[in-house]
């Protein structure tokens, strides 16, 4: 079934959505989760969806900015903020369940520290955050479905008359619903230039067909080592990501910290804190992110502490430039900040390759921008 046939009741007019309206009847699974994506009612104070944080009006993350310039999220509460930036929801249905593979590398699950193995995991995890939507528990959370006649209905069709009569289980179909809209077409098109090139429908330009040289070569960039799933460049249904694990040293966002209230010695250990992992030398990696709308999906890096998607791309060539600009984050002026967690950084991925020139970059940048989903493309102008 399309996209456009199974979301009934949402209006995309100039990057505008709107939810399926009260009265509307569900005739999918996929139906009911997209009412319950959008639903504030599932949060403390009625006030949060699942949407507030990945807004589809660009690209799944949180478009406010929340007095950090968009860096992380702020709560339900209207004053708790997070410390890590909300990663998009977009294409996270091709993240694989969290394992350790052949090689000995932790990859896929959800959220950055992979903690969830899936979607329904992920999405059951912030209607109960204290800093996030804030319920105090499932069953206050259930109470609230319950509030809906048209849930109560839908839920019973798709889950059994006797759904809920257990919270736990009720709590679960509310997250396989959700989890179910999250693997629609809706959330995952391939159709930004990237992929209308591929089909023959869109001509590169010279500067952007010299960035995706660049972006899958093997000789002069690291990108695709991380970056691509798929064994062949130029391969449909590409992601950009291997959804490994990496430190690649990545400084503390000291103006979020600064607000949101953790204490002087915190550090964030990232997969570390995954409660399936107990290996020291797992701290401070993250989960590769999707690139699929990284041009529009900004402040980058897992606790938001770049602005601009350039900045990004140099601190990568910082690692294989000797030159003294290079050392320089050209959003404040002066030398990169150190990581937050100077052991376990990926220096095999990153020191692969030659230093970029200005003209390389730009390059990549504009192949990135390519990777933008159409209707996100008026985002770049």
């Amino acid at each position: 079934m399309r996209t456009e046939q199974l979301l009934v009741g949402v209006l995309v007019v100039m990057g505008s959505l709107a939810p399926l309206q009260a009265e509307a009847a569900f005739d999918s699974v996929e139906a009911l989760g997209q009412a319950l994506f959008f639903d504030t009612n599932l949060s403390r104070n009625r006030t949060q969806s699942c949407a507030t944080c990945h807004s589809p009006n660009r690209g799944f993350v949180d478009d406010r900015d929340n007095g950090v310039g968009g860096a992380v999220s702020l709560g339900d509460d209207g004053k708790s903020l997070g410390d890590r930036n909300a990663p998009s929801a977009a294409y996270a249905a091709f993240s694989p369940p969290f394992h350790l593979n052949d090689a000995g590398s932790y990859v896929g699950g959800q959220f950055l520290d992979g903690r969830e193995d899936d979607l329904a995991g992920q999405a059951g995890g912030p209607p109960l955050n204290p800093i996030e939507m804030a319920m105090p528990d499932k069953i206050s959370t259930v109470q609230r479905l319950m509030e809906n006649d048209d849930y109560v209905t839908a839920f019973k069709t798709f889950y059994g008359d006797a759904i809920f009569n257990d919270p736990e289980q009720a709590y679960s179909a509310m997250a396989k619903s959700i989890a179910a809209f999250e693997k629609t077409e809706f959330f995952a098109p391939f159709d930004s230039k990237y992929d209308r090139y591929l089909r023959g429908e869109y001509e590169l330009t010279p500067q952007e067909d010299l960035g995706m040289t660049l972006f899958f070569s093997k000789q002069f960039t690291n990108c695709n080592l991380c970056h691509q799933l798929k064994r062949l460049p130029g391969s449909e249904g590409e992601t950009f990501s291997n959804y490994e694990y990496h430190n690649i040293g990545t400084p503390v966002n000291v103006a979020v910290r600064k607000l949101n209230g953790m204490d002087a010695d915190y550090v964030d250990r990232g997969l570390l804190d995954n409660p399936k992992v107990d290996d020291p030398g797992q701290a401070g990696k993250f989960k590769v992110p999707t690139l699929r709308n990284v041009a529009v999906t900004g402040p980058y890096m897992h606790n938001g502490v770049f602005k601009d998607l350039r900045t990004v791309v140099l601190f990568y060539n910082k690692y294989n430039s000797r030159s003294a600009q290079r050392q320089i984050n050209p959003e404040t002026g002066k030398p990169w900040a150190a990581a937050e967690i100077a052991e376990n950084i990926s220096l095999e991925e990153l020191e692969t390759g030659p230093a970029l020139d200005d003209k390389r970059i730009d390059a990549l940048v504009a192949f990135l921008k390519t990777l933008t989903d159409r209707r996100y493309e008026k985002l770049l102008e």
